[in-house]
């Protein structure tokens, strides 16, 4: 990649973004905002909470993302038996009776955490470390993983029983909280029609795995207005309750901390880049803003009993 200015370099992000969607559109029919905001998490180093009915591509589309990113995929189906050895790997002894590591599942660049809050909170903590650290601790050795890493996880919001919840901890660690929604009658009319035929879809792969960390160390890169950072942090210090606004002192329990504030500029930037442009503007911060926030902050009795939602609150703090 031998760009001769960032601008250049924007300019190809910019390409790459069209044709990662146009690609990726083969497969999936419509959920644009969700592909565009996944690809976004992806050059931003960030990992995804994709929550949604079952039915709806999300396996799909990750596995679509690894094929035209050109990178290594895997899904860990989350059980409630699921052992913490199970995702990271263990030990074992070979012919010569000596320990050796056998890599799991989390050994990859795309890691597919189907049903997440399935499993119990050991295995849950494994994959947080995983996450955060992006490493894994086997008898007390750590192991690095694959770079670039990714988590994009599944969960299912109707059915609860026998689930889990994601300790707050654990979502602050998500960048995005991407909603999948029903698709529309004409979506789900080309769903249907191409699915219930013979058909085979060949992908190409756009990028690879030294473009995309290219590409993330690039979006850091990005300059960014002093006023957009502080309209960024505002709106993060605006969630707070006991703070000057009455909405989120009225319905919030708990606010968003400054990881909220860090994702929001990078997602900004990221936004900004992918479509177009060379430094972002609140315009983008406003973009991304509801999949920053939405699982960062907690509603208060008095906003179930109103019925005030968590979208509904964002809206207005924008």
């Amino acid at each position: 990649m031998n760009y001769k200015s960032d601008v250049e370099a924007l300019d190809a992000l910019h390409a790459s973004g069209k044709k990662l969607s146009a690609e990726i559109g083969k497969v999936i029919v419509g959920q644009h905002d969700v592909i565009e905001n996944t690809l976004i998490s992806v050059f931003c180093k960030g990992h995804c909470l994709l929550v949604g009915v079952p039915g709806l591509a999300k396996t799909l589309l990750v596995n679509t993302i690894a094929d035209v990113l050109g990178l290594s995929f895997n899904r860990i189906q989350f059980t409630p038996d699921l052992m913490p050895g199970d995702i990271t790997g263990s030990e074992i002894l070979d012919d010569a009776r000596n320990f050796k590591f056998i890599k799991g599942p989390l050994f990859a660049n795309i890691v597919l955490a189907d049903e997440i809050n399935r499993t119990p909170p050991k295995t849950q903590a494994a994959l947080l470390e995983a996450m955060q650290e992006r490493n894994v601790t086997v008898a007390g050795k750590k192991y690095k993983l694959d770079s670039p890493f990714f988590v994009l996880a599944t969960q299912n919001p109707i059915e609860q029983e026998g689930t889990y919840p994601l300790p707050e901890a654990q979502l602050d660690r998500f960048m995005f909280n991407l909603w999948l929604d029903y698709p529309s009658l004409e979506e789900e009319y080309q769903v249907v029609k191409q699915t219930t035929i013979d058909r085979e879809v060949t992908l190409n792969k756009i990028l690879n795995a030294e473009e995309i960390l290219y590409f993330q160390d690039l979006v850091r890169k990005i300059p960014v207005a002093d006023n957009v950072i502080e309209y960024a942090v505002k709106l993060v210090v605006k969630t707070r309750p006991g703070t000057a606004n009455i909405l989120s002192t009225q319905y919030l329990a708990w606010g968003a901390g400054p990881r909220a504030s860090q994702y929001l500029v990078l997602g900004a930037k990221a936004h900004a880049a992918l479509n177009g442009k060379y430094s972002p503007d609140i315009e983008d911060v406003k973009a991304v803003a509801h999949n920053v926030l939405r699982h960062r902050i907690v509603r208060n009795y008095k906003a179930e009993a109103d019925g005030v939602g968590v979208e509904e609150i964002i809206s207005k703090l924008l």
